[in-house]
C-alpha cells in the first residue's frame, strides 16, 4: 500500500485513490531504470503533500507581495541555505517549477531574442532547452550546435572551442540528458572566458552524484548551474538555479516576476527535505554506489553485445545502440517494461532513425541503487535485459512474463521508501 496511506482519498474518490495504489504497486515490483527517475523519501512525500500547497507566495523571502508568510519565508529560506551548502555556491533560487522553466530563466536573464546561444544538439544527448529546433529555445534565439565523435561519442572541446570562436555566443549550456561521460567544466570554462560568454552547467541528471562527490562539480566554473531536484537528487519534481553573487539579480528577476507568479510551497519545503539528506554521509554513499552500479551493468552489457555510446558511462546513465541486435529502440523499450524493466527509447549519436522510432534505449541506475541493489545484481540484470531483447524478437511473450516474475520476486527483498507490502 501507499506510504503515507490515503485513506480520506480513498473514501472521497475510490477510483483515483485505485490508481495510485496501482502505481505505487508497479512502482515496487518494476526495476526502475529511466535515468531521469527515482524514489524519494517518504519524508520528502511528506513534506510535499501538506497545507503548503493551500499557500500563495509572490515573491522572496522578506519580500512578499502576500501576507502571512511567516512560516513559508523561513521554509524557503531553509531550502536556499541548504542548497549554498550542499553545492557550495554563494546564490540559490529554489522557485522554478521544472528544469525546462530554470533553463528559461537562464535566457530571460541574459538574452534578447536572437541572439546567439551555444548548446549540445538533441540527438547527441543535449537537453530541448539548449537551443533545439522544435523547442522556443531554437525558435525565438539563433543556436548552435555541437555534438560528439563519430569515433568516440566523447565531445571534442577543441571543435567546441572553434564553433564557440566562429559565433561567439553569448550564453554557453554543457551538459545534457544522454550525456553518459564527465563534463570536463574546466574545459568549457575556459572557451566561455575566451569568447565572452557565461557558461552554464545544466547538472539536472548529475545533481545528486556532484552533491555525494561522485562528479567534480561545476562550482567555480559555471557563472550559473540549472538542476532538476529529482533524478540523482531524490526530491521532487522542482528545479533550482544556483549562481553567483554576479548573477544572482538578473536571474532571481527572470524567475519571478519573469516567467513564473507564486512558487509551489509544498515543493519547496520537499526540496529542502531532500537537500538536508544529500548533505549526510549515507547520501555520499549513495551517490557513489550510483556510478558503482552504472559501470558494473555497463561492463555486462558489453559482455552480452550490447554495442554502449561512449563505450560505458562515468555517471548513472547508459546510453545503448540495438542495431546490432537486431531491434529498434521503442519496440525493445515496451518488450523490457512487460519484463519488469522500466526505461525509455532513445535517439543514439548520428541515429539514422527518427527520434519516435530511435535505435537506442536509455536508462539508469538511480532509482535500483535507491532500492539497495549494488554491483553484485548487476550481471542478472544485465542477463534479464539481454533475454527480453531477444524475446522483442521473437515474440516470445512467455519469456517477457518469465522475466517480469523473476524481477518481482528480487525486487520483494528490497523496500520501496513510499510503499509497504502489508
Amino acid at each position: 500500500m501507499h506510504v503515507p496511506q490515503i485513506p480520506q482519498l480513498t473514501a472521497a474518490d475510490p477510483q483515483l485513490a485505485e490508481l495510485i495504489e496501482g502505481e505505487a504497486r508497479r512502482q515496487h515490483d518494476k526495476l526502475r531504470m529511466i535515468a531521469s527517475e527515482n524514489y524519494v523519501s517518504t519524508a520528502v512525500l511528506e513534506a510535499s503533500g501538506t497545507v503548503l500547497t493551500n499557500k500563495y507566495s509572490e515573491g522572496y523571502p522578506g519580500r512578499r507581495y502576500y501576507e502571512g508568510q511567516q512560516f513559508v519565508d523561513p521554509i524557503e529560506t531553509l531550502a536556499i541555505e541548504r542548497a549554498k551548502s550542499v553545492f557550495g555556491v554563494a546564490h540559490a533560487n529554489v522557485q522554478p517549477y521544472s528544469g525546462s522553466p530554470a533553463n528559461l530563466a537562464v535566457y530571460l536573464a541574459f538574452l534578447s531574442p536572437g541572439d546567439t546561444v551555444m548548446g549540445m544538439a538533441l540527438p547527441m544527448g543535449g537537453h530541448l532547452t539548449h537551443g533545439w529546433s522544435v523547442s522556443a529555445t531554437g525558435k525565438w534565439f539563433n543556436p548552435v550546435r555541437y555534438g560528439v565523435s563519430r569515433e568516440t561519442g566523447l565531445i571534442d572541446l577543441d571543435e567546441v572551442r572553434d564553433l564557440a570562436r566562429r559565433e561567439r555566443p553569448k550564453v554557453i549550456f554543457c551538459g545534457g540528458t544522454a550525456v553518459p561521460r564527465t563534463i570536463d567544466f574546466p574545459a568549457f570554462a575556459e572557451i566561455a572566458r575566451e569568447v565572452g560568454a557565461i557558461l552554464v552547467a545544466d547538472i539536472a541528471h548529475i545533481a545528486g552524484l556532484v552533491a555525494g562527490g561522485a562528479h567534480p562539480s561545476p562550482v567555480g566554473y559555471a557563472d550559473v548551474i540549472t538542476t532538476t531536484t529529482h533524478k540523482t537528487l531524490r526530491g521532487p519534481r522542482g528545479a533550482m538555479i544556483m549562481t553567483t553573487e554576479q548573477y544572482a539579480a538578473p536571474i532571481d528577476k527572470a524567475v519571478f516576476p519573469g516567467l513564473q507568479g507564486g512558487p509551489h510551497n509544498h515543493t519547496t519545503a520537499g526540496i529542502a527535505v531532500a537537500l538536508r539528506e544529500a548533505s549526510t554521509d549515507n547520501f555520499r554513499r549513495y551517490a557513489h554506489q550510483v556510478v558503482a552500479n552504472a559501470r558494473a551493468l555497463a561492463a555486462a552489457l558489453v559482455e552480452r553485445g550490447f554495442d554502449l555510446a561512449s563505450g560505458g558511462t562515468d555517471n548513472h546513465l547508459i546510453l545503448a545502440d540495438l542495431t546490432a541486435k537486431g531491434v529498434a529502440g521503442k519496440p525493445a523499450a515496451q518488450a523490457l517494461d512487460r519484463a519488469g524493466i522500466e526505461l525509455n527509447y532513445n535517439t543514439v549519436p548520428y541515429d539514422p532513425r527518427k527520434p519516435f522510432d530511435p535505435s537506442g534505449i536509455r536508462l539508469g541506475t538511480a532509482a535500483l541503487t535507491t532500492r539497495g541493489l549494488t554491483e553484485e545484481q548487476m550481471p542478472q540484470v544485465a542477463g534479464w535485459m539481454d533475454d527480453a531483447v531477444t524475446a522483442s524478437i521473437k515474440d516470445d511473450d512467455a519469456a517477457l512474463d518469465r522475466i517480469a516474475g523473476e524481477v518481482a520476486d528480487l525486487l520483494a527483498g528490497y523496500p520501496m521508501p513510499g510503499y509497504a507490502t502489508a
